[in-house]
């Protein structure tokens, strides 16, 4: 459809493949961005960029809202107040242009930096560790520092095995106590100062 614009529609829960199925195959021109992604045992999958939403090509102007009889795993219209915003060229064009890159480098997938502190979470190796050198790619090992014995060793472990610590401040516990309340001093924490006039 060269006349229409694009306009983004809502799929069902988990039902992206099968909402972008039926339009297809209703005769709507849609546009779904799926990248490569990593799951479980590493396998490759291609995953929605934007779960639950597609983008529809329409024009709206000449021919009104469709019905999506033929497509029952669509929800409906992304609306504001009843008015469904169109969506510029340039930005699908754009997005179609990331998704393609994503996937060129790819797909989806952790990228630790040196200096990330990380839990082991494989089979063979379990524990705390260090990144000391940054993934480059989605099939590179991570040269990681932990402990192993007493002692400070180097592996090189897969990125999906690691999951990251999440950076927490450090729990700052209370002060210790330097009264006993009405202004007298615990023995031995009296600054120098107290009592000098």
């Amino acid at each position: 459809m060269q006349n229409g614009k694009w306009y983004i529609i809502r799929a069902e829960p988990q039902a992206d493949f099968l909402a972008a199925s039926e339009l297809l195959n209703a005769g709507f021109e849609i546009f779904s961005p799926r990248v490569k992604s990593f799951q479980a045992k590493n396998a490759l999958h291609f995953v929605p960029l934007f779960p639950g939403y597609l983008f529809l090509k329409w024009d709206m102007d000449s021919e009104g809202k469709p019905s999506f009889h033929s497509a029952p795993h669509v929800s409906g219209w992304v609306n504001f107040e009843g008015v469904a915003p169109a969506v510029p060229d340039e930005v699908i064009n754009e997005l179609a242009q990331r998704v393609e890159h994503i996937n060129t480098d790819g797909g989806l997938w952790r990228r630790f930096e040196r200096g990330d502190r990380v839990r082991i979470v494989s089979g063979k190796l379990e524990g705390l560790a260090e990144v000391v050198e940054a993934t480059s790619s989605a099939q590179s090992r991570v040269r990681v520092l932990m402990q192993f014995m007493g002692r400070l060793v180097s592996a090189q472990v897969p990125w999906n095995s690691l999951e990251p610590l999440e950076d927490r401040p450090m729990e700052r516990g209370k002060p210790p106590r330097r009264t006993r309340g009405q202004g007298r001093w615990i023995r031995n924490v009296q600054p120098a100062f107290a009592g000098s006039n």
